[in-house]
């Protein structure tokens, strides 16, 4: 089990009718209590900081963090106020990781700028899964957004960024990317994916869950576009750069499902972790 750097990575839902019990349909409460169990999974391995990749904080130039010391605000669901009016989070942030990864994306010239400023609020990719992986918010918490100007390549450049700046301040991290896999979305909650974006959306996380991590990263692009993985697969690929130099270090990666696929508006939606062998194996039991 690793005992420093990042933990565990993995890709974990956000739909906002997951965000309260009343409004969540039956179908998609696989979601709700996968994100349950896998929160439960990993506080018990005593995580220093979550970092959550979200679709729904999007820059259009420029690489940001969350640079408070604090979070607390309310967050609503700007396309779907009905679903989150408005609910309130209060957790702590991270400032010396928030640092060190600025600089990191900067000496790897990712360009990147500066967040400090008190008004910022969550978005509700970063906030849905967490308040069920994390729902007291004990672990001090950064967000990450999609980055419409960069490629798959730059993604996997700040996603190993990440990485390295857990291990150098011997961080116990998990990065998470908060996304759909297929969405190509339609009105009406109900339905699915198109079956030929359910057979692609399955073979990745087979592929995953194999740990063949370098197959998933070759042919993502690819993948991310015959999919129409959510806001390009930018998320996902950050998480994917910083799975790549966990699979260096620890030789071998397995995945593990928490949950089952499911639908929401034409989009397919998984919860999965990633770790060596051995910390997935503890995770089974």
């Amino acid at each position: 089990m690793p005992s420093n750097g990042v933990v565990a990575t993995g890709v974990v839902a956000h739909v906002p009718t997951l965000s309260r019990a009343e409004i969540t349909p039956e179908y998609q409460s696989t979601l709700v209590s996968g994100e349950r169990l896998l929160g439960e999974k990993l506080r018990a391995l005593k995580p220093e900081l979550w970092v959550i990749i979200s679709t729904h904080w999007v820059s259009t130039f420029n690489w940001f963090t969350t640079m408070q010391a604090e979070h607390r605000g309310v967050c609503i669901a700007e396309e779907a106020p009905d679903l989150i009016p408005g609910v309130s989070y209060h957790a702590r942030g991270d400032e010396e990781f928030a640092e060190a990864l600025i600089d990191s994306w900067r000496q790897k010239n990712i360009p990147s700028q500066i967040n400090k400023t008190p008004h910022f609020a969550w978005d509700y990719g970063t906030y849905v899964p967490l308040s069920h992986i994390d729902p007291d918010f004990e672990i001090p918490v950064l967000s990450i957004p999609v980055v419409l100007m960069a490629d798959m390549k730059e993604c996997f450049a700040a996603g190993a960024a990440i990485y390295e700046t857990a291990k150098k301040l011997e961080r116990r991290t998990v990065i998470l990317a908060s996304s759909a896999f297929s969405h190509a979305l339609v009105r009406g909650r109900e339905h699915w994916p198109s079956d030929e974006r359910i057979d692609l959306d399955r073979k990745i996380l087979s592929q995953l869950q194999n740990g063949e991590i370098e197959s998933v990263t070759d042919g993502f692009e690819s993948y991310a576009k015959a999919s129409v993985v959510e806001m390009g697969g930018r998320a996902i690929a950050t998480m994917l750069g910083a799975t790549l130099e966990l699979k260096r270090d620890e030789g071998s990666l397995a995945g593990l499902n928490f949950g089952e696929y499911a639908q929401s508006s034409g989009s397919g939606n998984m919860n999965i972790i990633l770790s060596n062998p051995d910390l997935i194996n503890t995770l089974k039991s």
